[in-house]
């Protein structure tokens, strides 16, 4: 609800605007599902949207639905070091807006103008960053859901006299949120007492240690897992507003014999409660592996008595954590072409098959009892089950120039 106001606000403030009439780019989403689809990411090739509009500049246009409103919208700059002497867009990569569906609506139709002054910033709602302040995290979040994992300078020895954390893990970490806008920096500044606690924003309360946490991977091999260490590597490709994107590399590991590397791409969109995560294996031969995607068996905080239901069907690994206090919470992954079912000391595991050099795509994260949009194991198995539906079933996009 605090999200819609905030793009309520930012729309109120564009429709002056003023926009050239002459040239626009017509666009046409089509799904054939029946459910709700909020907060659908639409992606459009910049060299599209160059084609229709020349010359347009990323800071002069403006993305608006059918009843003229403006809606947010970013441009991703996928290759910095590109030059464009032509003005064909080759610099840019796509033009990302979101529409939500309502139940049983089909198509939605919005067109892509040039404007005569420079477009506002939309609010942030997604984000990603490097924290080399607190021993190489990395953390990211959307409007819903933060999350972080750890570095190098977590995994090294403390030094003699020295008094240091040290945690060798390259599962997945999850920070609950109450609130739409970012919270990982001012977390972050608040410092570790802080964002235990929930002081009204949310908190800090999922229980990673040495597990895959909610949605890292292993290769499962001969009854065992095995898995990387923490990330070696970082690089941000996209930061918001709507969407954001990033990868972690991770240095090569034994996997039953086998040297294997990874590499995770995450796709972080606004209005999400799971993340798109591909991750790209490495190693010598032609041998398919079987890769394992985790939860924690044991998620919850200190002290907290959970009460764990899991659910194990199809592509899903799904858990709901009822708690003494601090509210309830669900986690869960989603594995296209998913295999089966596994589980170890620490973790329930989710298997698919995966091939060197080609990105296994799945989902992952959870959602909070006190953030009010789920508050049940019924509504969070729902919002799973149609999330998985809707990555199965795209929206079609058809683009049309119109004078």
């Amino acid at each position: 609800m605090k999200t819609t106001r905030i793009l309520a606000a930012l729309a109120a403030a564009l429709p002056a605007l003023g926009a050239s009439a002459a040239e626009r780019l017509a666009i046409t989403l089509q799904h054939d599902l029946d459910i709700a689809r909020p907060s659908e990411t639409v992606t459009v090739p910049w060299s599209e949207v160059n084609k229709a509009l020349p010359h347009a500049l990323v800071q002069k246009i403006a993305v608006r639905d059918a009843k003229g409103r403006v809606v947010p919208h970013q441009v991703t700059n996928v290759a910095p070091q590109a030059k464009d002497p032509q003005n064909i867009g080759i610099a840019y990569g796509e033009l990302i807006f979101q529409h939500s569906f309502k139940a049983g609506e089909k198509s939605a139709s919005y067109t892509v103008e040039k404007i005569d002054t420079v477009a506002p910033p939309a609010p942030p709602q997604t984000f990603a960053r490097y924290v080399q302040e607190r021993l190489d995290d990395f953390a990211w979040e959307n409007d819903k859901l933060a999350h972080r994992t750890y570095g190098p300078a977590l995994a090294a020895p403390a030094p003699a006299g020295v008094v240091k954390e040290v945690l060798v893990t390259s599962g997945l970490d999850l920070w609950f949120k109450r609130v739409p806008y970012p919270i990982v920096d001012r977390w972050y500044n608040k410092g570790h007492d802080h964002y235990h606690h929930d002081e009204g924003e949310g908190m800090d309360m999922y229980n990673v240690g040495r597990s895959r946490g909610a949605g890292g991977t292993g290769v499962w091999q001969g009854g065992k897992l095995y898995v990387s260490t923490n990330y070696a590597g970082w690089k941000v490709l996209a930061n918001g507003p709507v969407r954001t994107v990033f990868e972690l590399s991770y240095a090569a590991w034994d996997a039953a014999g086998l040297p294997v590397t990874e590499t995770k791409r995450f796709t972080v969109d606004a209005g999400h409660q799971l993340d798109m995560i591909e991750s790209t294996f490495s190693y010598a031969g032609e041998q398919a592996l079987t890769v394992a995607v985790g939860l924690n068996k044991n998620p919850a905080d200190k002290g907290q008595s959970p009460q764990i239901a899991t659910k194990r069907e199809g592509q899903v690994l799904l858990q709901w954590i009822e708690q003494a206090s601090n509210g309830a919470f669900g986690t869960a992954v989603i594995v296209p072409g998913a295999q089966g079912f596994a589980e170890d000391a620490l973790n329930e595991l989710i298997l698919a098959p995966a091939s060197a050099g080609k990105p296994l795509r799945y989902y992952a994260g959870g959602a909070w009892s006190r953030a009010g949009d789920i508050t049940s194991r019924a509504q969070w198995e729902s919002y799973v089950a149609n999330a998985a539906t809707r990555a199965a079933n795209p929206i079609r996009i058809r683009l049309n120039n119109t004078p």
